[in-house]
């Protein structure tokens, strides 16, 4: 305000006139500033706009700022808008942010003067929180174009409670009508109308609404005023519409938008509310947008204006965007092993998921990837310590994956050494000092700090008690003051910070002065049955004039010296076949002799001369010799062929050679020798002639097609001085070479094996010709026979010759082809042509013929009857020179390994062998079935380099595709099918009974499959969709089918697999079908419901099973067969014989379907014939249904499930026979020397857990937690913490979670705490909220320490974040239960904790009788239904695994044996130990376990009541 006393002084009259004077004066020169304009306090929405407004006046005129808190505001989202020259101020905050924009606003104003103030308070509330009479705008100002001097209306409606008062802005300043002559008025509607319009005006325009409850801007809009022009006057059109794109990332793109009108519009771009066109530079009628480097998608607006109107058109601008690259990766925490990186997504698009690639940089090799990780954490385990790594990251979307991210280089931390010194040598300076040297180890594991040297007179006393001498960084040492004449054992380890290695191999040392050390790397290997060659290292000593060797037969013969010159290597002589000999070697100097090395052991090879020598095959430079061995030799070593003085070395697990470059029309004389000298082996003979010299010019091709497009071959003279039965035409496709080119075969065809080929001549009356035309693999097949040679002949015209199909020639393939001549002989004798010149179909336009099989029978018939004495007699000959089925490595892929003409006679009601017999594929022939007893060998086989022959093998199993799928494809029955590209075959769909008047009623996707000997054993089928369900319960009927297997679960992955297709309870009807639940059983691992069918308007009412296996995983296959096989093995045991076929599926009906059908008849074929075929057997399902087997993870999980179960055997005894079951096992095995138990419990072991598996376990942080080193926690079953921030390893505890009988993780078995691990063990109870404890060990047995006291015994103790107070202890006959009431002291919930101590287990062995445990598992069950949380049971010993294992078997043991009447502890124990190693630990524990299930098979109430 101004000052009063300027006023009143300026009106004094009188003699102080000068006063008065020079005070007005005063005034009227100074003026201190006052506001004429003070913010208001807002309250405005979180997003929207504020504008406090604020003018002074004063003299000289002030300057008006913002402050916040007596500081500048500065911000992106605050701007201060100056007006009346700096004198007055908008401050204008957009967007609005809560809470942080809640202040109080100073507005200042200053002169020279004075400075006043004035404040005002912003408060911003969320859309969330507007109170219900917030203002509205219900209507905004629109972009609007006028003409100058013509009138200009924005409109603008709001609304709230009370009514809001409006007010507007342009361009961002507060527009006052009052102050515009009258020019501009706010109308009553709200409404800002501009008469006579100047181009002052234009600008943008916000309406703003105002009231008690706060304050709502508009969103802007611009009013444009454009000279004025006389003309015809045309509202605008767009007469070239902007287009829509789709464009790749980082493209460019032009828009063209077109308007005309008159007057002609202004055509501008914008993004949203943003202009793309400047506004002095905007262009009339036409405006091309041009974007370059387009990122991200976007809607572009093309506005159109003129004084007639405004009109819009959107293009959308749609990026095909791959993700980006996420941020660059951060390092969160290294271990020796493992690295944690945490990255951010940079992706504000969905992700699916991200892959990450690393690679050592001290390696060369590929880079690792770890793909399907859906979170921005990742820890990278099994890496090498102390390595350097480089760690990208990539994003994955619908469309590919995106670029890497920036790398982050990283190295592991240190870990103890993995392998000990190297070539550790010793020996003597003086009489009583000895000098030490090795090298370092192989597996360092991170900078060596020293080396400890252990050294002894007494090596059978443990290393602990041995004398140490600590080394620096050195490779040798000296030890002195040793006692003379004595011999030292010596052993070096190598150490870093993190922890010592493991010793070196131990050394002896005698103190003799100038004796020489030990000989290094001493080794043995059989030479053959009668001989043994040693090697070694002599040791670094110049004067060893002789050494001395002692060996002895096994442990106990006597032994037997050797004394010979320096060397390095030595064969002993004169041994006997198959012995093992225990060798020992030492160096003798001048001064004495040495020390002896330790004892090394070796078996003389078996003496097992070869069978059945013979002539398989003669040629004219080449003759086929096979022989064979005992089913149970395996050895390498070479056997000799000899002939016309040339000797052959060949593999000793070969059966056969090929003798080539031998001369036509000449005796050979051919000696098989076995190892050993020509003299001292055994020998064999067989003779042969080779055949005459015929065929000996090669075919010969013409460079061009004849007139038809054929390439015409002339074949060389078939004349010959020697009946020839008939000749064969052999194509020979080519394979190609790494770069692309063609391979030209080398040499003559007779030194091709010619085997195969011989054996289609042979089974040419078994021979499909629907077989002879399917797509083969390339290798060499006959494409025609002939008793007489024709001059020319068409490769690839399509026609049969002699029963063999000429079949059409591949485009792009290259091929030779040569002449085989089968003489008249009494033994196979063949004669070959050489190899044309290659040739190849350069335009492929041969039309295939029609099938017409009928006729072609009728003119082979005749033909077949002819070749037909010829072949049974090749056939004879074959067979009875029947090829070891056995697989050697060496042998070339081609040989067919089991002779068809075997199978015959077996059982042709098998479907797998039918097919065999008839429609065998290459890859069949080429994987014959496989006895059980290689199985474990041939699995091996595959799975060796990372599966590469599996792969190989899985790659080449026939797709079976060449069959129709019409119905499939009908228009009708698409719906019905769950994914497009998995069809039903019409050959062998299930066609359903039609009804009438409803077009595709017979249609469901399912197939017929046949199992072991029997045709349509099952139905493969997808997983139902909602409108089949009454379909497939239509099948179910249809079919009498009995028994359901449902391979998944309704949903994975948060994708549906299948739609629940039966009742929850009660009764539902589908289609014609009632189904009503009777029953619903869980297990840990798969479900059982029974249903009962009903039919509509019929009596008859049925039972059906439906089994669901709940524990395959989302990803991949499982990781151990043993729940599956006891799954398949209850859905055995459940199918009725009579029934019909089993209906299987999954969600596609292929993949897990496939698996569950291959193994279950591999099973059944196992029985009666000890073999298995998976490739014939899968081949014969995908003629049947498409994809059978779907990946090759599937492929491999059957090899290991058949293994599983070969190796296994069933166990399964129903209840009532468990005593005899246990008499039989008790018995020692005829043949053995142990009891069946023993074996029982020893084909446990076989499964041994790789190390790969245990990764935190073995983190340095970690290792102390572990009470025994060798029982750890399974990575991927282990009991995870909740991680500590900081603290490396707080996830970690040595527990794992263990599936119960009905429930998984229904027990966590864990070792008895340590004291540095009891507070884990407390947080562990805590966060699965396990609620009982079951303890089976005492503190300390045989005086050592079995388990840290983990429970407070008097008052209450605090454990990390949880108080434990002892509530209540109960000493019963064979246990204690103390219960204690456990708090989480950071929000004080509370739990009663029950801890069952068993008191009566003995120190050594186990207890007499199990009738007392029994009891006590019992009431801890009991306790579990009565008290229990949802938790697991917590179990633990002193390692957690033996008592532990007996426990949680028994437990499962028994009530499975309540349910179901059966008991099985071996497949139980099976299955704990792929939870947890070593479960059950001991012989004598897995004994109790019989004995207990048979004591409490007595007292069937038991837990029961």
């Amino acid at each position: 305000m101004a000052p009063a006393w300027c006023h009143g002084v300026a009106s004094v009259v009188g003699p102080m006139g000068l006063l008065v004077v020079l005070l007005v004066g005063g005034c009227a020169t100074e003026e201190p500033p006052r506001f004429i304009k003070e913010p208001k306090d807002q309250i405005g929405v979180s997003g929207g706009v504020a504008s406090f407004v604020c003018q002074a006046t004063g003299d000289p005129k002030p300057r008006v700022t913002w402050n916040k808190k007596g500081k500048k505001v500065n911000s992106q989202r605050f701007e201060t808008i100056e007006f009346d020259g700096s004198a007055g101020a908008v401050l204008r905050i957009q967007p609005l942010r809560t809470p942080r924009d809640e202040n109080v606003y100073e507005c200042v104003a200053q002169n020279s003067v004075g400075e006043i103030t004035v404040h005002a308070k912003l408060t911003v509330l969320r859309e969330d929180q507007l109170p219900p009479g917030f203002p509205n705008i219900d209507m905004g100002p629109q972009l609007k174009v006028v003409e100058r001097t013509r009138t200009a209306t924005m409109l603008c409606a709001a609304s709230g409670n009370p009514d809001p008062e409006i007010t507007w802005f342009k361009d961002f300043l507060p527009v006052d009508p009052s102050a515009s002559d009258g020019r501009i008025k706010q109308l009553r509607s709200g409404a800002l109308q501009i008469e006579s319009s100047e181009e002052t005006d234009q600008g943008k325009y916000e309406c703003v609404a105002t009231n008690s409850a706060g304050v709502r801007y508009s969103s802007p809009a611009n009013l444009y005023v454009r000279e004025l022009r006389e003309v015809r006057r045309v509202a605008p059109r767009f007469s070239i519409l902007p287009m829509s794109h789709e464009i790749m990332p980082g493209g460019n793109v032009n828009i063209t938008c077109v308007a005309v009108g008159s007057p002609m519009p202004y055509v501008k771009w914008m993004q949203g509310a943003e202009d793309l066109t400047p506004e002095d530079d905007m262009p009339v009628g036409r405006n091309v947008l041009e974007l370059t480097d387009v990122k991200d998608s976007a809607n572009y607006t093309c506005v159109a204006m003129s004084s007639l109107g405004v009109i819009e058109a959107v293009a959308q601008i749609t990026v095909k965007s791959l993700p980006k690259a996420p941020g660059t990766p951060v390092v969160t925490e290294n271990t020796a092993t493992s690295i944690t990186i945490t990255w951010d997504s940079g992706n504000p698009d969905p992700v699916s998921y991200y892959v990450i690639e690393y690679k050592s940089k001290s390696q060369d090799g590929p880079y690792q990837i770890k793909e399907d990780i859906t979170t921005t954490r990742y820890s990278i385990g099994g890496l090498s310590p102390n390595s350097e790594y480089e760690i990208w990251v990539s994003a994955v979307n619908s469309i590919g994956q995106g670029p890497p991210s920036e790398s982050v280089v990283t190295r592991t931390g240190e870990q103890a050494p993995a392998s000990a010194p190297r070539n550790v040598q010793a020996r003597m300076l003086s009489a009583t000092t000895m000098i030490i040297q090795w090298e370092e180890p192989v597996e360092p594991n991170g900078l060596i700090r020293g080396y400890r040297v252990y050294y002894t007179m007494e090596p059978e006393h443990p290393v602990g008690n041995w004398q140490k001498h600590n080394v620096d960084d050195s490779l040798l040492t000296t030890v002195g003051s040793l006692l003379e004449d004595e011999t030292y054992t010596v052993r070096v380890l190598a150490f870093t910070s993190v922890g010592d290695g493991p010793l070196s191999d131990p050394i002896q040392v005698k103190t003799q002065q100038g004796v020489p050390g030990q000989p290094m790397n001493f080794r043995a290997e059989a030479k053959s049955e009668t001989s043994i060659g040693l090697s070694w290292s002599p040791p670094r000593q110049e004067s060893i004039i002789k050494y001395e060797l002692l060996f002895r037969e096994g442990d106990h013969g006597r032994e037997v010296g050797r004394t010979f010159d320096p060397a390095t290597a030595f064969v002993v002589d004169d041994l006997k076949p198959n012995t093992e000999y225990a060798f020992r070697l030492a160096a003798r100097s001048p001064q004495g002799l040495g020390a002896f090395t330790s004892v090394v052991r070796q078996r003389t090879l078996q003496s097992i001369s070869p069978k059945n020598f013979k002539v398989k095959m003669i040629m004219k430079t080449a003759v086929l010799l096979s022989w064979e061995f005992p089913d149970s030799y395996h050895s390498p070593t070479p056997y000799k062929i000899q002939y016309n003085g040339l000797t052959l070395d060949v593999d000793g697990r070969t059966t056969k050679k090929l003798i080539t470059h031998l001369k036509p029309n000449t005796f050979y004389n051919f000696v098989l020798t076995n190892r050993g000298s020509s003299l001292g082996g055994l020998q064999q003979t067989v003779t042969a002639w080779t055949a005459f010299n015929l065929l000996s010019s090669k075919p010969s091709v013409t460079p061009k097609p004849d007139s038809e497009g054929y390439i015409v071959v002339y074949l060389p003279d078939g004349q010959s001085p020697v009946p020839v039965q008939n000749y064969f035409i052999v194509m020979v496709p080519l394979r190609k070479s790494r770069g692309g080119q063609f391979l030209t075969p080398l040499g003559s065809p007779e030194e091709m094996d010619l085997e195969e080929l011989i054996q289609d001549i042979a089974r040419l009356q078994r021979r499909s010709l629907r077989h002879s035309r399917q797509l083969e693999a390339p290798r060499p097949y006959i494409a025609a026979r002939f008793s007489v040679l024709p001059p020319t002949f068409h490769p690839g015209d399509q026609k049969q010759y002699g029963g063999f199909d000429n079949r059409g020639l591949e485009p792009g393939h290259r091929y030779v082809l040569f002449v085989l001549a089968l003489l008249q002989k009494s033994e196979p004798t063949f004669a070959a042509s050489p190899f044309s010149d290659p040739f190849q179909l350069d335009n492929p336009d041969p039309q295939p013929i029609v099938d017409g099989e009928e006729g072609l029978i009728w003119v082979i018939g005749p033909v077949l009857a002819v070749v037909f004495i010829v072949c049974i007699v090749i056939a004879i000959l074959l067979y009875k020179n029947k090829p070891d089925s056995k697989r050697k490595d060496s042998e070339p892929r081609t040989k067919c390994l089991l002779n068809n003409a075997d199978l015959a006679p077996h059982h042709p009601k098998d479907p797998v062998e039918m097919r065999r017999i008839n429609f065998q594929t290459p890859g069949m022939l080429s994987h014959p079935p496989i006895p059980i007893a290689d199985m474990a060998e041939h699995t091996e086989r595959l799975k060796a380099n990372d599966s590469l022959k599996l792969s190989q093998e899985y790659e080449s199993i026939d797709p079976g595709q060449q069959f129709t799928w019409e119905h499939s494809n009908l228009e009708v029955n698409k719906p019905k099918n769950r994914y497009a590209n998995v069809i039903a075959y019409d050959h062998s769909r299930v066609i359903l009974q039609p009804i009438e008047g409803i077009v595709g009623s017979d249609y469901i996707n399912a197939n017929y499959v046949d199992g072991y000997r029997r045709q349509n054993a099952y139905i493969a089928t997808q997983g139902p969709l909602p409108e089949t369900f009454g379909d497939f319960w239509r099948m179910v009927w249809e079919q009498r089918s009995a028994t359901i297997v449902m391979m998944t679960r309704l949903e994975e992955k948060s994708r549906i697999k299948c739609d629940q297709y039966w009742p929850n309870r009660g009764t539902e009807t589908y289609g014609f079908i009632q189904v009503t639940l009777l029953d619903t059983i869980e297990l840990a691992t798969f479900c059982v419901r029974t249903f009962s069918l009903h039919k509509n308007g019929s009596s008859e009412k049925r039972e059906v099973r439906q089994f669901q296996f709940t524990a395959w995983p989302d990803h991949g296959v499982p990781e151990y067969p043993t729940p599956f096989l006891a799954f398949l093995r209850r859905v055995k045991t459940c199918n009725p014989p009579d029934a019909g076929p089993i209906v299987v599926h999954c969600s596609a009906g292929v993949g897990r379907t496939g698996c569950f059908i291959v193994i279950d008849a591999m099973l059944e074929r196992i029985k009666p014939e000890k073999t298995v075929d998976v490739y014939g057997h899968v081949t014969l399902m995908r003629s049947q249904r498409n994809y059978m087997v779907q990946t090759e993870d599937q492929y491999s999980f059957i090899h290991e499930a058949l293994l599983e179960a070969v190796g296994c055997g069933n166990t399964e005894v129903p209840a009532r026979s468990l005593y005899a079951y246990i008499q039989k096992l008790t018995q020692v095995e005829p043949g053995e020397h142990v009891t069946g138990m023993e074996l029982e419990f020893k084909r446990l072991a076989n499964s041994k857990a790789h190390t790969s598996r245990f990764i935190s376990a073995n983190l340095p942080c970690n290792k102390f937690k572990n009470r025994l080193v060798n029982i750890m926690p399974y990575e991927s079953t282990r009991v995870c913490l909740q991680p500590i921030r900081g603290v490396e390893g707080s996830d970690y505890i040595n527990a794992s979670f263990i599936d119960g009988y009905r429930q998984q993780k229904a027990y966590i078995a864990t070792q008895g705490p340590l004291a540095e691990t009891t507070e884990d063990f407390w947080r562990m109870l805590w966060e699965n909220n396990s609620t009982i404890v079951v303890m089976l060990t005492k503190l300390r047995e045989m005086g050592r320490e079995k388990c840290h006291q983990y429970w407070p015994a008097e008052r209450s103790a605090r454990y990390q974040y949880f108080v434990v107070d002892p509530m209540a202890e109960y000493n019963m006959p064979q246990y204690i239960l103390r219960e204690f009431k456990v708090t989480d002291a950071r929000d004080g919930q509370s739990r009663t904790v029950r801890q069952f101590q068993f008191t009566d287990w003995p120190e050594q062995g186990v207890p007499k009788s199990g009738e007392g445990f029994i009891d006590f598992i019992g009431q801890v069950h009991k306790t579990k239904e009565q008290f229990g949380q949802d938790g697991p049971i917590s179990v633990h010993c002193s390692a957690g695994v033996g008592r532990t294992g007996v426990f949680i078997t028994l437990s499962i043991v028994l009530e499975r044996m309540r349910y179901e009447g059966v008991v099985d502890i071996f497949q139980t124990v099976k299955m704990l130990r792929t939870q947890r190693p070593a479960m059950v630990q001991m012989e004598d524990e897995y004994q109790f376990c019989y004995q207990a299930a048979l004591e409490y098979l007595g007292s069937f109430d038991h837990y029961a009541t």
